[in-house]
């Protein structure tokens, strides 16, 4: 039975009618680093139970996966364990044989049923995803936190530059002008609006982040502390 799940997060629950399962232990992927060993687990085209091994080969990146209008924005771990179609949803396990993260998406050179794996696999921290399970049981859906504002998709520079406000959210609330391009949210560089939003959706709703920004019309750059909302999930 699917208890809930959230598009936003690529993450769903499932209710299984089954008793004596054994259950893995959670890790912190807060306390992963780049070069650690980890292990993949899933079922790539159809073959069940397939174990590959790799390192961390990368912490935050920004991945998009889904399709249009259901894009999942995810501040992936990267590894070079062997990902392929079929282990999206399947474990990653550090040295000890716990659950940091769970696998999402590939990187491919091709595309439909002859892609695979390159050694560029991404997932989910499992810090992350714990937070939307532990919504979805409670209530059947989540939340995901927001900045308060719209980005110009158009804007073809470094960062993210904000084009308009929602009003009483935080990016309002802390002072941020409209026409500012934001450049680091704590301490992470913003490249891209993905960029942006993938930092932003990696915190929960409440939690007060150090937006730094480049004001309009050169007026130099700022320091703010936004409150991040909260809205439903997709």
């Amino acid at each position: 039975t699917i208890v809930g799940r959230d598009v936003a997060y690529d993450i769903a629950v499932i209710k299984l009618k089954v008793g004596n399962l054994p259950a893995i232990k959670l890790g912190d992927s807060a306390k992963v680093s780049v070069g650690d060993p980890v292990i993949a687990i899933g079922s790539p085209l159809g073959l069940a139970s397939t174990v590959t091994s790799g390192i961390i080969s990368a912490l935050n990146r920004p991945v998009i996966t889904g399709s249009t209008g259901l894009e999942s924005y995810v501040n992936a771990i990267q590894t070079d364990a062997a990902i392929n179609p079929g282990n999206s949803g399947g474990a990653l396990i550090d040295a000890a044989g716990k659950l940091i993260g769970v696998n999402s998406a590939i990187a491919t050179l091709s595309s439909g049923s002859t892609s695979g794996s390159i050694g560029l696999g991404f997932s989910i921290p499992i810090n992350e995803a714990k937070r939307v399970i532990t919504e979805i049981i409670a209530t059947g859906k989540s939340t995901r936190p927001v900045l308060g504002v719209y980005f110009d998709q158009t804007f073809t520079g470094v960062g993210a530059k904000i084009q308009a406000l929602t009003a009483g959210e935080g990016a309002e609330n802390a002072g941020i002008p409209v026409g500012s391009v934001i450049r680091s949210i704590e301490g992470f560089k913003i490249i891209d609006e993905v960029s942006a939003i993938v930092r932003i959706r990696s915190y929960a709703p409440g939690t007060v982040v150090t937006v730094i920004v480049d004001l309009p019309n050169k007026g130099g750059s700022k320091t703010f502390k936004v409150t991040l909302g909260s809205a439903a999930s997709n």
